[in-house]
């Protein structure tokens, strides 16, 4: 009986010692799997980068997708802005969500641990992203469908068939030193009525063409779209304008000649 007793008793103190053992924090090591990609964190400096390129301001909802330890969001939430990072790692979202309350921002940096394939990015006002071009063409409907203005910011990996806008190189920088802006244009392919003139549109992301039609002539309009801006050329005119849904409004000038116009998409 005593022999059984001292067994409880060795049992039960080895039990209590493991338990008041301190469990080790989560730290992740670069270069460890995740579901669809491998984690690297960008340089500090790439991310101050990607977040003037972008103009985060306090204004601003700022998303990142496999968000990692959470420095993109954290950044922008140190700028006032408010932000979310979508991470399927949960040892990686806990792990963001300490630094953010490290650094005073939990209020505004939130993390969830979810498929950033299937999150719902539809308010977001810039994007922050360090994915492989085979995440970002998986996304890239995705980010087309965006609000016309809102900006997509890149590091070092680019959109396929999907130009940027704009392309930075990040100084004292050593690896992973290149920053994309987009900028996601309105939807403007199809048929445009101007007075009794006929404007045809065929859209490939930011880049425009197609026909003008006038008392039975037709030329050719080639043009682009940064957000609702969006700037035609159609034989001798140079029109400008911005998108308002189904309106475009804005100058048209043909040699020295200035005068105003407004479109409507034809069925509305």
């Amino acid at each position: 009986m005593r022999t059984s007793l001292l067994l409880i008793a060795l049992v039960a103190g080895a039990s209590t010692g493991a338990a008041q053992q301190p469990q080790v924090p989560f730290e992740p090591t670069v270069g460890q799997a995740g579901k669809d990609v491998v984690w690297v964190p960008s340089p500090e400096v790439t991310v101050e980068k990607m977040l003037e390129v972008g103009k985060v301001t306090a204004q601003d909802f700022a998303i990142d997708l496999g968000s990692g330890d959470g420095r993109n969001v954290i950044a922008a939430a140190k700028r006032g802005a408010r932000g979310l990072g979508v991470e399927y790692n949960p040892d990686m979202v806990a792990l963001s969500k300490r630094l953010a309350a490290q650094a005073g921002v939990a209020d505004r940096a939130q993390f969830v641990e979810a498929d950033m394939f299937t999150a719902d990015i539809s308010k977001a006002d810039v994007m922050l992203l360090f994915l492989l071009p085979s995440n970002l063409l998986r996304l890239r409907d995705t980010l087309f469908n965006l609000r016309p203005g809102a900006r997509i910011v890149l590091n070092t990996f680019g959109i396929q068939d999907w130009e940027a806008d704009e392309t930075f190189t990040v100084e004292d920088c050593t690896q992973w030193c290149t920053v994309y802006l987009i900028i996601v244009p309105a939807k403007v392919a199809g048929n445009w009525r101007i007075g009794s003139d006929t404007l045809e549109l065929k859209q490939e992301f930011q880049k425009v063409s197609g026909t003008l039609t006038s008392a039975g002539q037709s030329v050719p309009v080639t043009g682009s779209l940064r957000g609702t801006e969006i700037s035609l050329k159609a034989g001798t005119r140079e029109i400008t304008g911005q998108v308002r849904g189904n309106e475009i409004s804005g100058n048209a000038k043909n040699g020295s000649a200035t005068s105003s116009w407004r479109a409507t998409r034809a069925g509305s």
